[in-house]
């Protein structure tokens, strides 16, 4: 009868330790399909085509954001610029007539508006010389020497030049060619009557200063004259187009 019990209570024990084998072999299992489950949806989810796509639209929001950042603040430095602008015009009425003046001097000096006012009178020709004994070119006016005249002017605040009546701006060329010189396309014969319009005061003390323009020209054989004018009018510049 013990015997009987106690072979009883080994099959009880041996049974549970069967199931609980069994539980546990169950569980394990679950738990590592779960695993390589979720660790595979995981890596497919990270390497996906959708996934990749969307950090790509990510870092291009961030990238996008941080530009509108860039930009709003230049546009915010620019009215800035713009106020500070028209607080200053607004303050000082005189900047309007400043570059009113400024434009009509411009203007002046491109030689696209008619020059009028007190001015000087250059007149240069050929020196006296013997064809037989002496070289012409060291008695004729040369481009040179009309150059030089000119520059001085030009330097000396003149406001508009004109050569033989033919009005110069800053990109005139001239040319000598023979006895006669080329201005922008138009030839001119001597003598060469050059007129500026300027303060002649000024005009005239520039070219008359000791081993100056009038001093050269002078030793190159050149006849100078220079007047002074209290009223002078220079045509605006011909289109030849």
């Amino acid at each position: 009868m013990k015997l009987a019990k106690k072979m009883s209570e080994e099959y009880k024990n041996r049974g549970r330790y069967i199931l609980y084998s069994f539980v546990f072999l169950i569980l394990g299992f679950i738990f590592a399909f779960s695993y390589r489950t979720l660790g595979k949806d995981s890596g497919e989810t990270a390497e996906s085509p959708t996934f990749q796509q969307e950090e790509q639209y990510r870092e291009e929001l961030i990238a996008q954001k941080e530009r509108n950042k860039e930009l709003a603040d230049e546009i915010q430095t620019k009215q800035e610029e713009i106020r500070d602008f028209e607080k200053s015009f607004s303050e000082n009425e005189d900047n309007h007539t400043v570059l009113v003046e400024e434009a009509k001097d411009l203007r002046l000096l491109l030689g696209v508006i008619p020059a009028s006012g007190p001015g000087v009178r250059i007149t240069l020709k050929d020196g006296d010389y013997d064809p037989v004994e002496q070289n012409p070119n060291d008695y004729i006016v040369h481009e040179s020497h009309v150059l030089r005249v000119v520059n001085e002017l030009k330097i000396s605040g003149a406001q508009g030049i004109a050569i033989n009546g033919q009005r110069i701006s800053e990109n005139s060329y001239i040319k000598c060619t023979g006895p006669v010189i080329t201005i922008d396309g138009r030839t001119l014969p001597a003598p060469f009557v050059i007129e500026a319009v300027g303060d002649s005061d000024v005009l005239s003390s520039a070219l008359n200063l000791g081993g100056g323009v009038v001093d050269g020209l002078v030793h190159d054989n050149i006849v100078v004259t220079l007047e002074q004018l209290k009223e002078i009018k220079l045509p605006a510049l011909r289109d030849e187009a």
